[in-house]
């Protein structure tokens, strides 16, 4: 299965370059890229990605897409030598296994894990109907909500935020499959649901286009104690132009992620991948509009190391690269 999904998106890729590798002096490198599950918000994200570098590098790499069994088993995998290994991950996960926390054993090589460029975070999106009389997670005290499913991002970020906000006993969690709570919502069963992934999120344009609903969001000093609790979410502003019938632009949390490589990786290619995705980034964007939520802010996110190569072409650009991560 992951060969011939694998075999797949390679071909993809060769079309994008218009037969530009054929006629390349010497055999493209091959770059490994793994993403989740076929069916996972990443490995269409990765496939995203992956085109538009193509097109961009001209030849120059071969870029093979391979789903894999999701970002922990990609970071396991990054622990092992290979020389031009691409992977989808979330930067909480490498915290992890550099710590040994399970399921990662403890192994010295998850040190020469090294950072390319941010993705789309999964925004959690808080979502009530307009006629709820719900302005704040504070007022869910006493109303039921679907959190999402067990482990979810949606259901571990929405439980951090309210037990920090000490309102987790009041609030009535609904056992009601994620795929089922618009639904909910629309027949007033719940007061309110939450959905994550890059936004505008499919699920939720569908929902807001047929039903006057709100995206609850974090005023400054709530926004500051869940921050402080959970060390893996960032801020994010969902603008209003994102849904149907948003008045404002909205803060909530995601769970930021990003592309990243090893050590292994020579310099130049990660400085031609990373020069690559930039200047595709514009075109990326005009087609899948998840991507217009990535920008020069989002590198900080991301809080793994760069890749000497990739720090290179922020350097030449002037970006701004914390210091921890250069």
């Amino acid at each position: 299965m992951i060969l011939k999904r694998a075999l797949a998106a390679s071909c993809c890729v060769a079309l994008l370059l218009g037969g530009s590798i054929a006629r390349a002096a010497e055999p493209a490198a091959s770059i490994v890229i793994r993403a989740g599950k076929a069916d996972s918000p990443n490995y269409a994200l990765a496939r995203q990605f992956a085109e538009a570098v193509a097109v961009a590098v001209n030849g120059a790499y071969t870029l093979v897409v391979q789903e894999s069994q999701g970002s922990v088993q990609n970071v396991i995998d990054a622990a092992k030598t290979q020389r031009n290994y691409v992977f989808t991950a979330s930067p909480d996960l490498i915290a992890e296994a550099r710590r040994g926390q399970k399921p990662f054993a403890p192994n010295a090589h998850y040190r020469d894990i090294r950072a390319l460029f941010p993705i789309p975070a999964q925004t959690v999106h808080w979502i009530v109907r307009q006629d709820s009389g719900i302005a704040g997670l504070k007022d869910l005290a006493g109303r039921s909500f679907i959190s999402g499913a067990k482990g979810s991002v949606a259901e571990r970020v929405t439980t951090t935020a309210l037990q920090t906000l000490g309102i987790d006993r009041q609030v009535q969690i609904m056992d009601i499959a994620a795929a089922a709570a618009p639904a909910a919502l629309k027949a007033k069963q719940v007061s309110g649901i939450a959905l994550a992934g890059a936004y505008p999120l499919p699920a939720v344009l569908d929902l807001a286009s047929g039903l006057p609903v709100r995206l609850l969001g974090l005023p400054k000093p709530e926004l500051a104690k869940v921050l402080a609790a959970d060390e893996t979410v960032a801020a994010e502003i969902v603008p209003k132009s994102a849904y149907p019938g948003m008045e404002a632009d909205v803060t909530t949390l995601a769970v930021p992620a990003g592309v990243f490589t090893t050590l292994h990786m020579p310099a130049a290619t990660a400085y031609a991948i990373t020069k690559a995705f930039w200047s595709q980034h514009a075109a990326l964007a005009a087609k899948n509009p998840p991507w217009d939520a990535v920008g020069a802010a989002s590198l900080a996110t991301l809080k793994v190391k760069l890749h000497k190569g990739a720090l290179r072409y922020y350097r030449e650009q002037r970006m701004a690269v914390p210091k921890a991560m250069r």
